[in-house]
């Protein structure tokens, strides 16, 4: 059962003039220092951010709380699997009202998903009460081409 949605779209440019003004101040008041370290390999690092502040922004939305009931931005944090897929855990305020909202003999299973597109940054989040009875979704491993990939552009 879905027990919330949420998505939001974030300006990268706004991002970025939010990191040229603060820098470390803000970095380190909304983010993990796994979403920083991820950042920080990346050739864009304001885009690699403003993906992660949509999923924080649009996992508040699907909490029903939004950011103004006394949830800590650090206390919602994306990282990624090997394969690259995304994943939401979260600590804090924001455990407290993901447990309170799953109801008895149910665990919460948070799906998110982002993109960007220059200037533009998006993430959708839908949190799902899974019986404790159903098995564990598997992790599964990254996808190997079956065959080589076709060339691109003239020879």
């Amino acid at each position: 059962m879905i027990l919330g949605v949420g998505t939001d779209l974030c300006n990268i440019d706004r991002i970025k003039g939010v990191l040229d003004r603060h820098g470390d101040r803000f970095r380190n008041r909304v983010f993990t220092e796994t979403e920083l370290a991820r950042a920080a390999r990346r050739p864009h690092e304001a885009a690699t951010l403003a993906k992660r502040w949509a999923a924080k922004e649009a996992c508040s939305k699907a909490l029903g709380t939004g950011l103004s009931m006394g949830i800590a931005w650090r206390d919602m944090a994306v990282a990624n699997l090997r394969s690259g897929q995304p994943v939401m855990s979260l600590t804090g305020w924001a455990a407290e009202r993901l447990a309170a909202m799953t109801p008895p003999g149910h665990r919460a299973h948070i799906h998110v998903t982002l993109t960007d597109d220059y200037p533009w940054a998006q993430a959708f989040v839908v949190i799902e009460a899974v019986p404790d009875s159903a098995p564990a979704a598997p992790v599964l491993p990254p996808l190997r081409a079956a065959r080589p990939p076709v060339p691109r552009g003239g020879a």
